[in-house]
């Protein structure tokens, strides 16, 4: 693909596409709040883009001499960090068409520009099979990735098992809810959290006689049928969701609100699916005392460790006989369901050339407490005394799938004190067990980063020392993304990512070597771009 930007008195398209961003709400103002400079590049094999002048004459309808700015795409080192980002939550409406699809257009084309790899796409099972089990509608989703073709970009998809305020779980599965609440997980106080399903339920014939895992297959099956001409080519990576938010987790907590330490979570394990595995359990190892529910003190979702006896440093109950019994349970809950959803996504799509990945969260607070509340109440068993990410990460080798990490923007100095909290090394010692397994580490951002600091936290844990890192997905596009305040920044950030060693023979001699596009809403701004 060749894109070339030509001085000509035409209807300038770069203003033009930006200003349908600007209409459709994905930005109060012009994407472009300085400018985009692309340094010239003779010879260089790292570089994403390269770059040269020559003569260009009767340009258009015009009798004018331009300089004809050739942007071609070159080969690129194995070792490169792979940049995608990540589309809108809603960009394939509950109508199955595509929202704001001219500011999509020009958002995907910017990202194009800017040497970015390609973008990633959540597809909902409440959008695709909304009404019936069975009845899939992928229409909004095709388009969707026509388009991304027709931009030349990559498609990452990432499957959301899960329900959200944005697209809940499916119809018909929110009537089967109804009539069976104990499809869903449940905490200690009976309050159920119906945005995904129970472990417990993972192999039983509660949805009309089927279980989940057969209708998670269904799904994939389809959307491997549907989305054939795309596998291996356009579709390179897909991502499936594991529980809430799409990661391999307990609901165990919800969101920290700003400024206030965070609670511990929750343990989810009081719905009757979940307790009959429990009571099994304690029959099968002769503590059957020890299966009639979840530790009684054990704190509730927003109190700190201390509130009770369960996590208390000395002395607590994690560190007796009946605290091994259900935390090895609780968590070995969790790795089957992983199990069950990475076997069947590697062998669905085992001969269509795309990578399988799957997420699990960055639970950073109370990391340098012994216990590890916040990780333990979300099912990874990880303690002072015990690696609880090893069996994760032996899981995801044996199924052959990338692990996706989120929260690559944090770091410890940046933490609300109190929270004894560490991203930094519960990101190391994740990324270890990788290493050990042999498993591919992509990252991504837990939330778009307005801040410089920010993107070089970002920076740093993608080309640092000892990174293994090779995919990074920037989430996510919407109105900040392409704000003044925002994209300038994550413009540098995407230059300075790959920014190849330049030769000296490589570095212009002339004078203006180099090409910017100027603030789209300045006067007399008269470039256009072309694909030729």
């Amino acid at each position: 693909m060749e894109i070339s930007l030509v001085g000509c008195s035409q209807t300038n398209i770069i203003k033009t596409d930006y200003l349908e961003i600007q209409k459709l709400g994905f930005c109060k103002s012009n994407i472009f709040g300085g400018q985009l400079c692309f340094n010239l590049v003779k010879n260089c094999n790292k570089a994403r883009i390269q770059l040269s002048l020559k003569p260009f004459s009767k340009v258009s309808s015009s009798n004018q001499t331009a300089n004809h700015v050739t942007l071609v795409e070159t080969c690129l080192p194995e070792d490169r960090v792979q940049l995608f980002v990540g589309l809108p939550l809603d960009v394939v409406s509950d109508c199955n068409s595509i929202n704001h699809v001219r500011a999509i257009k020009a958002g995907l084309k910017a990202l194009k520009l800017l040497g970015c790899e390609g973008v990633e796409v959540p597809v909902w099972w409440g959008i695709v099979e909304k009404e019936a089990m069975g009845k899939y509608e992928w229409s909004g989703y095709l388009a969707l990735a026509k388009m991304v073709q027709d931009m030349g970009l990559k498609l990452r998809v990432s499957f959301c098992f899960h329900g959200s305020k944005q697209v809940p779980l499916p119809l018909w599965i929110s009537q089967i809810g109804e009539a069976q609440p104990d499809i869903f997980f449940s905490d200690r106080s009976g309050i159920r959290y119906k945005e995904c399903l129970s472990f417990g339920v993972d192999d039983l014939p509660v949805l009309d006689g089927r279980s989940p895992i057969q209708v998670y297959q269904g799904f994939l099956e389809s959307f491997k049928s549907n989305f054939s001409d795309f596998m291996g080519s356009i579709i390179t990576d897909i991502s499936v969701g594991l529980g809430p938010k799409g990661e391999l987790r307990y609901p165990s907590c919800s969101l920290e609100k700003t400024g206030q330490i965070s609670g511990v979570g929750e343990f989810q394990c009081y719905d009757k699916h979940m307790l009959n595995n429990l009571k099994q359990h304690a029959q099968e190892t002769r503590n059957a005392k020890w299966g009639l529910g979840g530790p009684h003190d054990a704190p509730s979702c927003y109190e700190s460790p201390n509130s009770n006896s369960f996590f208390k440093e000395n002395g607590g109950s994690w560190e007796t006989q009946y605290g091994d019994f259900f935390l090895s349970w609780y968590s070995s809950q969790l790795i089957s369901h992983g199990e069950h959803l990475l076997s069947l996504a590697s062998t669905t799509f085992s001969d269509s050339f795309v990578n399988i990945s799957g997420k699990i969260p960055l639970l950073h607070s109370w990391y340098k407490m012994r216990s590890h509340p916040s990780e333990v109440t979300a099912g990874f068993y990880n303690t002072n005394a015990r690696d609880g990410y090893d069996a994760v990460a032996e899981m995801f080798a044996r199924n052959s799938c990338r692990m996706v990490l989120p929260g690559l923007e944090l770091s410890e100095k940046y933490q609300l004190h109190g929270v004894l909290s560490s991203p930094d090394l519960l990101f190391s010692q994740i990324k270890n067990a990788c290493r050990k397994h042999g498993v591919k580490v992509y990252g991504e951002n837990s939330r778009i980063s307005g801040t410089q600091k920010g993107m070089d936290q970002i920076k740093q844990n993608l080309i640092g020392d000892n990174v293994m890192v090779n995919l990074f997905t920037y989430q996510r596009m919407g109105t900040h993304f392409f704000s003044p305040q925002h994209f300038p920044i994550f413009t540098e950030f995407v230059r300075s990512l790959n920014q190849p060693e330049l030769h000296s023979d490589d570095i212009p001699e002339a004078e203006g070597a180099s090409i910017s596009l100027s603030t789209v809403s300045e006067a007399g701004t008269n470039r256009q771009m072309q694909e030729a």
